[in-house]
């Protein structure tokens, strides 16, 4: 194990204490520092630490590998997640493109097929042509996933609540199905965060965050992140984290550890707004569907109750008839929520999914999940929800 995995005692103390996760986001992983008892991690910006002979260093030898930062952040993240070992990349995709270069050619992945367009792209552009094999499935039914699994199949690739159609995938039975079995249960987290969902928990193997959305949360850093309980598994995902090298800066590390210490907060407000919301559309007249997993009719609402503490602040709708003319006159008539890629930071945001995060993937295959045209997502920040409210109302009027 390499040495920065070493940096582990307060996260264990604490998971010892069973601390509640609003303590935990504030002190998990987190000492003063030992040099002058600052109570907020440094960020040590530096490439290179000096050692005393070769070898015979303080646990830190180059910041590719190792940053003193990084590692207080990494033994935050996996306390959040209930885990043993963090792993921070330098964006979401960085820490997917880890995953992915576990396997061989001709291993096969099953992944759920309503999923982030970056996601789908760096599978079907980047590791196919290398000889990965990737399935997209229906995950609803989870037991339906079994019909895709051969004797090559490595990994299950969820993402729960989807990306943008708000899907909600029972991971315990996902889980059941490779109990006894090589296969790895990986699960991006990045729509419920640590706060309202906890994969590991529920039997996955690895959890994966862009923490650029909501650990972030101010929409000031790109970063990715994976958790694991395994050791192994962490040796292998530490040893392609350094050896590809697509590692965060001290700064971005820093600001990252900021904001997961409002992390609760802003949790608790994105989804009392988001049900605020997903209310107020679902009563449009103008608004013919909503997907938000807080809805007694949402598919498979049961099961979020089961495994989520509370449904989020991301809501996908639909207009009637289903035109994108329309959905780009809404979109420009915002003067709250607005008009950017990304989410989970305190401002509200909406996006065109089929024209912005999922245009790499194809229209029939977007249309097949109900990725239409005239759908809007929505990431409801923590502003008055009746100011976002009013701008919604305000740009609906505009068609």
């Amino acid at each position: 194990m390499q040495k920065g995995f070493l940096f582990l005692r307060s996260q264990n103390s604490l998971n010892q204490l069973r601390m509640k996760f609003g303590t935990k986001a504030i002190h998990a992983g987190i000492e003063p520092d030992p040099a002058t008892g600052a109570i907020m991690t440094p960020i040590y910006q530096t490439s290179t630490y000096v050692q005393n002979s070769p070898g015979d260093h303080k646990g830190y030898e180059y910041s590719r590998t190792h940053n003193p930062t990084r590692t207080a952040l990494q033994n935050n993240l996996a306390a959040l997640e209930n885990g043993k070992h963090g792993i921070c990349f330098s964006s979401g995709l960085g820490a997917i493109d880890a995953v992915i270069k576990l396997f061989n050619p001709g291993d096969e992945i099953i992944s759920t097929n309503d999923l982030y367009g970056g996601s789908y792209r760096l599978f079907t552009k980047v590791y196919e042509r290398y000889g990965i094999k990737f399935k997209f499935v229906p995950m609803s039914d989870a037991a339906s996933i079994a019909d895709h699994i051969t004797e090559n199949t490595k990994m299950i690739w969820v993402e729960t609540p989807t990306n943008p159609m708000m899907n909600i995938i029972d991971i315990a039975a996902v889980a059941k199905l490779s109990t006894g079995t090589k296969i790895i249960l990986a699960v991006d987290n990045t729509f419920a965060s640590p706060y309202l969902q906890n994969p590991l928990n529920l039997g996955a193997d690895i959890v994966m965050h862009s923490v650029t959305k909501y650990l972030g949360g101010h929409s000031d850093v790109v970063m990715g992140a994976l958790v694991v309980n395994d050791d192994e598994l962490a040796q292998r995902l530490a040893f392609i984290q350094n050896a590809t090298g697509a590692t965060p800066g001290p700064q971005d590390c820093f600001l990252v550890i900021r904001g997961i210490k409002t992390l609760h907060l802003r949790m608790e407000r994105h989804s009392q707004n988001g049900k605020t919301i997903a209310a107020y559309l679902k009563n449009h007249p103008k608004v013919e569907k909503v997907y938000w997993p807080g809805f007694e009719d949402h598919p498979n609402h049961d099961i979020a109750v089961k495994q989520m503490r509370d449904y989020g602040g991301m809501i996908s709708f639909t207009l009637v008839g289903n035109k994108e003319s329309d959905a780009r006159k809404v979109m420009e008539s915002f003067q709250i929520f607005a008009l950017a890629e990304s989410l989970g930071g305190v401002e509200s945001l909406c996006g065109h999914p089929a024209s912005m995060t999922h245009a790499s993937i194809p229209k029939e295959e977007r249309e097949k999940v109900g990725l239409v045209d005239s759908l809007i997502r929505l990431s409801v920040g923590v502003e008055d929800a009746e100011d976002l409210k009013n701008d919604l109302a305000n740009a609906l009027t505009k068609i």
